[in-house]
């Protein structure tokens, strides 16, 4: 039997650091009747929430790797994924959209929108997934819903309304007014799990009929019937509401705000009956496939459980049971023992074993139907590879992967700990598609690159207490671009001979800086002067220079190389030549061209005590930083700056210092810019020495 797909929701819950959403999950599986316990993140129990499962996550306080549930509630099949808060996680959150058909955006109810926040939406918005905005820690001092609605309308220009209206705030929080069924919602029991209606009290009654009255003005916007029954007055009827209100989400061009406290028991229920209201069902949303057999021709996968079967790995985990595949299933079913095409590689895997993943604990199941979110184990692939019945051969559209900001070099202590490393690192790269290992040719040293100090820091204690791999970190090292800054000709002649045939090509043209893109070649070669089969071997030359720039050895880009003539011999010209003239030529043609050393600017935003805001501001001005704007939100102040990575290294603890340990920061990359003379001399002096020594 077919299951009925309207009864299904999948959904990830997403915010900034500490906005509360692994507290928020928690409470939807106590409500759910998925587990029987609360128990808190940072909890003096020592057990940790259920969705934080690794020892680390625990231990910190924060999600590092988003976990994956389900649960049931009132009939609806909700399959949730909690992600983490931090942007050096970013890809978790990333790829978890990526599979997902509605999300929860929490918020705290004093911090309002943050860096994250706006992180999160941007990439909601990527992936078109509808949202739900829920307003957590109402019971916190300086708690204002209302100043977080606004910064949801403004910062991120979303066109949210209030659903709710709270009943008192910060300790005097005791439910919340319903603006569409105009009911005062109360949580009672020792858990906030029953559910008591009451009539709206009376002194909130007329800002309450306001508030619903400009709600309705909004929603009747996205419903003819329901504008029509505001029009005439008099009674409306509630289901009306709702269906305009859930129209309006799924076109994403309206966002419910609902609020409570997740950690205080109150509002969870109501948010669940929103997101079997409101969010997608698998049917509502179009998922785009590639035709492999049609020259990749876009077609829309079907839902439909008697389709071949369409199904995209979206993240591996190697855990307690070996590799764990997590994929989500678009049309077909599948089943325990069926075989299945990886389109990626073109083979054949067998489906050994199939299960429901509940945080680290996992569910045998026999099948699985579309819309569904399951694991598969022991079974190689790569994330982002699609399987699918032999009888189609498609691939879904990929997800974005951002590239590493920063890199350490880290040398194991001894042969098992080098051994083990390996191993960490064959695991963790194949993981996380933002982590990269490579061994550096000249230094022999191994080194990782990640997205930010903490990204890192968090897989070298991993390597430590998951493989028994003792390694020392040496220095961050930053990853620095080259790039032209004038256009700039080149004429290179590339000519050997050792005797029988030789090697003989001649590559001219210039080379430009162009604003996006890392490189581009242009052909322009007329008359044949360089045959047709060795262009591509002027481009494979290129693409070689272009890997290591001579100023500090940094990868070129930004660089736009033009052929228009050249000489070949009928004997001595061969691939080979031609690759090493293109390299020569632009050799020639660089150093005329200006080259300047580029490096990582990060979008930095510290939060912290208004009193300590010029501390801020000073220590932000030392680091070359430029101060974007800053906002002051009664007792508290955000600063948002422009710093250079290289200076915000060890950031943290000056920051604690400064303000007795009472702000935070968050910091995501945002552009490459030139660095200043002074700083671009010292790293040239400092390749030209490394050189030197090796």
């Amino acid at each position: 039997m077919s299951k009925d797909l309207s009864k299904v929701r999948n959904i990830g819950i997403s915010a900034h650091i500490d906005s509360g959403k692994t507290t928020l999950t928690e409470r939807i599986l106590f409500y759910t009747d998925r587990i029987h316990a609360i128990h808190e993140v940072r909890g003096k129990d020592g057990v940790g929430a259920k969705m934080d499962s690794m020892e680390l996550e625990k231990e910190r306080g924060i999600t590092i790797q988003s976990a994956a549930t389900y649960c049931n509630w009132k009939g609806t099949e909700i399959n949730i994924i909690d992600t983490p808060g931090h942007v050096d996680f970013t890809v978790e959150v990333e790829r978890a959209l990526r599979v997902l058909d509605g999300a929860v955006l929490v918020l705290c109810s004093v911090g309002g929108v943050q860096s994250q926040s706006i992180t999160v939406n941007r990439q909601m918005t990527r992936y078109n997934v509808p949202r739900i905005a829920f307003i957590n820690k109402c019971d916190r001092t300086g708690a204002n819903p209302m100043k977080v609605t606004e910064q949801l309308q403004e910062k991120l220009e979303l066109n949210a309304h209030m659903l709710q209206m709270p009943i008192g705030l910060e300790n005097d929080l005791e439910g919340v007014v319903d603006l569409v069924t105009m009911k005062a919602i109360y949580y009672d029991g020792d858990n906030g799990e029953v559910i008591r209606e009451d009539d709206i009290p009376a002194a909130m009654q007329a800002e309450a009929d306001e508030k619903r009255e400009a709600l309705l003005e909004e929603v009747s916007m996205f419903s003819e019937e329901l504008m029509e029954a505001v029009l005439e007055g008099g009674d409306i009827d509630q289901q009306l509401i709702w269906d305009a209100i859930r129209k309006g989400t799924l076109s994403l061009d309206f966002t419910p705000v609902l609020m409570g406290s997740a950690y205080k028991n109150k509002g969870v229920q109501t948010l669940l009956d929103a997101v079997e209201r409101y969010l997608p069902c698998p049917t509502d949303v179009t998922n785009l496939a590639l035709d492999l057999k049609e020259d990749e021709k876009e077609f829309a996968v079907t839902n439909d459980p008697e389709d071949p079967l369409v199904a995209l790995a979206f993240k591996l985990e190697d855990g307690r049971y070996g590799q764990l595949t997590y994929i989500r299933t678009y049309q077909g079913t599948l089943t325990k023992g069926d075989t299945v095409f990886n389109s990626r590689t073109g083979k054949k895997v067998k489906i050994g074993r199939l299960c429901r993943m509940h945080s680290d604990e996992m569910e045998e199941i026999d099948s699985c139907g579309s819309g569904d979110i399951v694991a598969l184990f022991g079974i190689d692939c790569a994330s982002g590879d699609t399987f699918c019945s032999e009888d189609i051969s498609c691939s879904m559209t990929s997800m974005h992967i951002p590239e590493p900001v920063i890199s350490l070099a880290i040398i194991p202590v001894d042969n098992k700990a080098q051994v083990n490393m390996s191993k960490a690192l064959n695991r963790f790269t194949k993981e996380d598609p933002t982590f990269r290992s490579y061994v550096d040719k000249e230094t022999n040293e191994t080194i990782i690159s990640g997205m930010g100090e903490l990204h890192l820091e968090v897989y070298t204690e991993r390597m430590k207490r998951e493989y028994k791999a003792e390694v020392e970190v040496g220095a961050p090292q930053v990853a620095y671009r080259e790039a032209i800054s004038q256009r700039a000709e080149f004429n290179y002649t590339h000519k050997k001979q050792t005797g029988g045939s030789g090697q003989f090509g001649r590559v001219a043209g210039f080379m430009e800086p162009m604003e996006e893109g890392e490189y581009e070649f242009v052909d322009n070669i007329v008359g044949g002067v360089i045959p047709r089969e060795f262009i591509s071997s002027c481009d494979k030359g290129f693409k070689k220079a272009v890997a290591k720039g001579s100023l500090i050895g940094a990868p070129i880009t930004g660089v736009r190389c033009t052929i228009n003539d050249g000489a070949f011999h009928a004997v001595d010209s061969s691939d080979v030549a031609f690759q090493l003239a293109s390299v020569g030529a632009f050799k020639e043609g660089y150093m005329k061209a200006k080259p300047q050393i580029l490096e990582p600017i990060m979008k930095v935003a510290v939060e912290g005590p208004t009193e300590f805001q010029g501390a801020i501001m000073g220590s932000i001005n030392q680091r070359r930083g430029m101060i974007i704007g800053s906002m002051e939100e009664g007792l508290y102040s955000v600063i948002e700056a422009e710093v250079p990575l290289s200076e915000m290294f060890g950031y943290s603890t000056v920051l604690r210092s400064l303000t007795q340990g009472k702000a935070e920061f968050t910091m995501e990359f945002a552009n490459f810019k030139p660095v200043p003379k002074s700083v671009g001399e010292e790293l040239i002096k400092a390749f030209q020495e490394e050189k030197k020594n090796s």
